[in-house]
């Protein structure tokens, strides 16, 4: 072997879309894979895993100083409580973190976001500049704080500066308490370039708009302009709630879907997340287009914001990744799950994402799905365990008890809808072990510093 390089045998791993068993596995001195091998004795110099071995999951969604609004938004106490509701309170957080708490919020969130079976997170990050609106001397400290958060941890992460300069699709100006979040095409063009210069391990930036109420037709073209042919990823929010589909309507003369195909052509770089509320004609353009989607259904269930045409996403042959959002939830086991539940309470039906014929598995149609979606939003050649991709897994736990005894053949099923704790005892990253036996060693000082942030935000139990 070249120096550098190692090699792995597991007695069985998920290679092109299934089980295949007695698998020795090559990494390179980069830290990707180079090849597989199945049927193949353990060799001595590879590091032999005691269990299964399955992708990792990129999270494709997320913001993660709202990991410390999560539970705090669960009680009523008058009138009716919605996703705007819940988003006014939600401000009143982002107007107050600094960018050290930032920090020690999103260690402990990305720390999560690894145990939860993610390696690579792409961050969606609009809470850009001091609590009373004006630019911090270095304005992309809080940007910073995020990557080192993730450095902490030892997991990749893409971020993605948001253009955020409109209240509503009729404002030419932002609210008041949207005043952290200012930003223009310029700015975030520059913004992503400065990160990519950077050249930090595991990190990288694409771009984003916050949404097509707060990016109006003026700054999306020039964003697109700026970005040029560019291979980066473009994310936006889009048609999460139905008021959000009526003001497009009204303004547009056109659904959000429909409205930003026809008139932005987006392609293969474009990330629509959430897009829950849609038309066939809007899934049809948007996989003719070449774009992905991002669904989010622990935030989508948490909000209320409804149910996505899970049958027609898949059926269009769109791309499909998963993401986190609010950190309501903060493993991908639980967000397939479900992903697949509200289908079945929708429905009443069982296995609706299950295809008969090719794959009746529901569990393995929806991994590998979200599996062969994860590399675009992060802006990534591939993922998974195929040549060229960052070597990224997860050694699986025989002995947890959503695992014990089953078939071989049934682990995946048995993971995403029988097991109630986390199923895998290791988690690497580029070859390297981050989790060893569920712990990360750095973890008794990033939950302590989490702690002490919370209760400056909140107060002391």
């Amino acid at each position: 072997m070249k120096a550098g390089a190692k090699r792995f045998w597991a007695p069985q791993a998920w290679l092109d879309g299934r089980w295949q068993y007695q698998v020795l596995m090559h990494v390179n001195s980069s830290g990707h894979w180079s090849g597989f091998e199945a049927g193949h004795a353990a060799p001595d110099d590879a590091l032999r895993l005691d269990g299964a071995v399955i992708p990792s999951l990129v999270d494709a969604h997320s913001h993660a100083f709202q990991r410390a609004f999560a539970g705090l938004a669960e009680r009523r106490e008058a009138g009716d409580d919605d996703f705007w509701s819940w988003r006014d309170r939600m401000y009143g957080l982002a107007l107050r973190i600094t960018p050290t708490q930032l920090q020690a919020i999103a260690a402990q969130l990305y720390l999560e976001l690894l145990k939860g079976g993610y390696t690579q997170v792409c961050e969606f990050h609009y809470l850009q500049h001091r609590e009373d609106g004006s630019a911090y001397p270095d304005e992309l400290a809080m940007s910073w704080a995020l990557a080192d958060a993730a450095a902490q941890v030892g997991l990749g992460l893409t971020m993605l500066p948001v253009l955020y300069a409109h209240a509503g699709f009729a404002e030419d100006k932002l609210r008041p308490d949207q005043r952290r979040f200012a930003s223009d095409a310029d700015w975030v063009w520059a913004a992503s370039q400065r990160l990519n210069a950077a050249c930090r391990p595991l990190l990288n930036a694409g771009v984003a708009l916050h949404s097509l109420r707060a990016a109006h037709a003026q700054d999306i073209r020039r964003l697109q302009q700026l970005v040029g042919d560019e291979a980066l990823p473009i994310h936006i929010h889009i048609s999460e709630q139905q008021q959000e589909v009526a003001d497009c309507l009204a303004a547009t003369g056109q659904r959000p879907m429909a409205w930003l195909c026809s008139e932005f052509a987006p392609d293969a770089r474009w990330q629509l997340v959430h897009a829950t509320h849609s038309l066939p004609e809007e899934i049809d353009a948007v996989a003719a287009s070449g774009a992905a989607v991002v669904i989010c259904p622990g935030t989508e269930g948490n909000l209320g914001d409804g149910l996505c045409d899970l049958p027609g996403w898949l059926s269009s042959g769109a791309p499909i990744s998963l993401g986190s959002d609010s950190h309501v939830t903060r493993g991908w086991v639980e967000e397939l799950r479900w992903l697949e539940y509200g289908q079945r309470l929708s429905l009443r039906q069982r296995n609706v994402a299950a295809q008969p014929r090719r794959e009746p598995s529901t569990a393995a149609r929806l991994f590998e799905a979200c599996r062969r979606g994860s590399a675009a939003p992060a802006g990534l050649d591939s993922w998974g365990l195929v040549p060229g991709a960052r070597a990224d897994f997860l050694v699986l736990d025989a002995q947890a008890s959503g695992l014990l005894g089953l078939p071989a053949a049934s682990l995946l099923d048995g993971l995403v809808f029988a097991s109630q704790e986390r199923a895998w005892q290791d988690v690497y990253v580029a070859g390297r072990p981050q989790l060893q036996q569920g712990r990360h060693p750095a973890e008794d000082r990033i939950r302590g510093e989490f702690a002490t942030c919370m209760a400056e935000l909140w107060g002391k139990a």
